[in-house]
């Protein structure tokens, strides 16, 4: 009982500060009506249109503004307050979702609105993403980082099994307009969690005060250090080629399946059930090693193998379970390392360059991942995205294996080795 109970402590430890399990709750309701709206989105442009191709281009117009212009929104994060940045970014995300609730209960909605909303929610999320992603530093602190990202993780993909599971019986039995009018809602609780933080307790960063070359500051600054430019290159691969399930998915339901938006939804429900799995495991690690982050990049890769080879809808489904553990231990290892390797003044434009290869790689992967989809079939998107990540995964333990081979072969280094080429798994 005494080790559960040790476990328990250490798993969940992070929400043992007021501030951030204030702002844990707020998300776990916010968060399932994101992706409540992630499922419905994709679906309205596939009633719209049946087209891969368009549902990647949604994708794409989404995430272009981050490809554009991601770094800027890193040094909006550094300049200024991030609470009030974030107050501000979700009420303008819920106000979107609002829009595009009343124009499909209105039957006026039309695919260039899709469009045009979607880009919009892009510009939001320029400054949304690096803003929130380094907020969690300054509600825990680096103790307990590793353990608040894993969280978050747990958080995310817990509300990918409620909210696309909710989705698909709405959109089945009522329509899609609840399904954006209730995450439309549902961004009123991570705004009041934020606005009852009590701040004297956040451990605030200074303030970049405005000034030339801060961009170009914060690429060389990555640049220059291994332990960041590593997760950031493997990210960029994975994210163009794996992370476009939103695009994937719906194809492989309808088409190879012949099955609807309850299959669709399932899915996603049960990659969200791995995913949490994964999260929960990951949190109780005491922190991230670039070994671990090769390992999850190998068997995430094999994990969207058994997906593309599964012979029908049940194993496909079954297969999403090791897709969603590996895909957060993936993404929670690389958030971790580059926040705990970043200095606090660049935490914001760094965590803005993790925001554009993830997300930002979305204008590049979704168009080219829903055309692969659409012309080969869903199964060869992912067998790509599988080899794709197999082999950023194979390369991350073979140079694992350099840097232990060249510290073993070199002289002793003066100062304590980086966060990210320590530990031995």
């Amino acid at each position: 009982m005494g080790r559960l109970s040790r476990a328990y402590d250490r798993t969940f430890r992070s929400l043992r500060t007021r501030n951030y399990r204030l702002y844990f709750f707020g998300q776990i309701v916010s968060l399932t009506g994101t992706w409540m709206q992630s499922v419905a989105q994709a679906w309205l442009v596939l009633r719209l249109t049946g087209s891969g191709l368009a549902l990647g281009t949604t994708a794409a117009l989404q995430f272009t503004p981050i490809l554009l212009a991601g770094p800027w929104g890193g040094v909006i994060a550094d300049r200024v307050d991030k609470r009030r940045l974030i107050i501000w970014t979700q009420s303008a995300a819920g106000a979107l979702a609002l829009v595009l609730g009343l124009l499909t209960l209105e039957n006026v909605v039309r695919l260039w609105i899709v469009y045009v909303l979607a880009f919009l929610l892009g510009v939001v999320n320029l400054v949304d993403m690096p803003a929130r992603q380094s907020f969690v530093f300054e509600m825990v602190g680096p103790e307990s980082l590793a353990n608040a990202v894993s969280l978050n993780s747990v958080v995310v993909n817990g509300a990918r099994v409620v909210g696309p599971a909710v989705a698909g019986l709405l959109i089945a039995s009522v329509g899609l307009t609840p399904c954006f009018l209730i995450n439309a809602a549902s961004y009123l609780a991570v705004i009041a969690s934020l606005l009852a933080i009590d701040t004297a307790r956040l451990n605030r960063p200074t303030l970049v005060a405005r000034g030339p070359g801060q961009l170009r500051a914060g690429l060389r600054y990555v640049w220059s250090r291994p332990e960041l430019r590593t997760p950031l290159l493997m990210m960029a691969v994975v994210g163009t080629l794996a992370y476009n399930f939103s695009v994937v998915l719906p194809l492989l339901a309808e088409t190879t399946f012949g099955a609807g938006a309850r299959a669709y939804g399932g899915m996603f429900s049960v990659m969200g059930v791995g995913a949490v799995l994964g999260g929960l495991v990951f949190a109780a690690r005491a922190r991230p090693t670039r070994r671990l982050l090769a390992a999850a990049a190998v068997g995430f890769g094999v994990a969207i193998g058994l997906a593309a080879a599964a012979s029908n809808l049940a194993l496909a489904t079954l297969a999403m379970l090791p897709v969603g553990a590996a895909s957060t231990a993936f993404i929670a290892t690389s958030n971790s390392l580059l926040q705990l390797n970043a200095s606090s003044e660049m935490r914001g434009r760094v965590m803005s360059l993790f925001a554009m290869v993830f997300l930002g790689s979305t204008p590049i992967g979704g168009p080219l991942v829903g055309w692969i989809a659409e012309r080969f079939g869903p199964r060869d998107a992912l067998g790509l995205a599988a080899v794709a990540t197999l082999l950023v995964g194979i390369f991350g333990l073979a140079g694992v294996r350099r840097s232990r081979r060249r510290k073993r072969e070199g002289p002793a280094g003066p100062g304590p080795e980086l966060l990210g080429e320590t530990g031995s798994s």
